[in-house]
C-alpha cells in the first residue's frame, strides 16, 4: 500500500472498502460488524468515502454467458494520426458504445485497447464494419478473442 493512501485512509477505512468490493451489498450494520465496529461510525466514514470519490459507484456483475453476449473480445485500435479533436471524437465514440465495456488509452503500437462484449463473430463483425469502421480516422484494428476466462476479478488490491 502507497504512502499516500496510508496518510490519507486508516485501517478501519482499508477494512471498510475491502469488504465492500467482496460485498457491495452489505447493509451498513453487516459491514460495521465485519469491520468490529458500530454502525454510526461506520456509515459516517461509507459517506466520506464516497464523497472523497473512493468509492466512485456501486455495480452487480452480471454473467454475460447467460445473457447473450458471452463473446468477449479485446480491440486494440490504432488512429491514422491522432490530435486533441480526433481523440476526443474517438472517445465520444467508443463512450456512445455499450458493447463496449471498458476502454483503455495505451502506449505502444497502438493507442487505444477497448473490451467488447457481443452475442457471437457475427455481430464483431458488424460491430466493426458498421460503428468502429465509421469513424473516418482509425488506421488500424487488431481483434484478440477470449477462448476461456481464468480470471476476473475487480477488487483493487488494498
Amino acid at each position: 500500500m502507497s504512502s499516500t493512501l496510508t496518510e490519507m485512509l486508516d485501517s478501519i477505512d482499508i477494512d471498510i472498502l475491502r469488504a465492500l468490493q467482496t460485498d457491495a451489498r452489505l447493509s451498513t450494520r453487516q459491514l460495521a460488524t465485519k469491520v468490529h465496529r458500530s454502525p454510526t461510525p461506520v456509515f459516517e466514514r461509507l459517506k466520506r468515502l464516497e464523497a472523497q470519490g473512493y468509492i466512485s459507484r456501486y455495480v452487480a456483475v452480471l454473467d454475460a454467458d447467460k445473457l447473450g453476449h458471452g463473446f468477449v473480445v479485446f480491440c486494440q485500435v490504432k488512429l491514422r494520426h491522432i490530435n486533441r479533436d480526433i481523440a476526443s471524437g474517438f472517445v465520444s465514440l467508443v463512450k456512445s458504445l455499450p458493447e463496449v465495456t471498458e476502454c483503455y488509452n495505451v502506449s505502444g503500437a497502438f493507442d487505444y485497447l477497448l473490451k467488447i462484449y457481443a452475442p457471437s463473430m457475427a455481430d464483431y463483425r458488424d460491430f466493426v464494419l458498421n460503428k468502429l469502421g465509421a469513424f473516418d480516422f482509425i488506421g488500424a484494428i487488431e481483434s484478440t478473442f477470449v477462448m476461456s476466462e481464468i480470471k476476473r476479478e475487480y477488487a483493487i488490491p488494498l
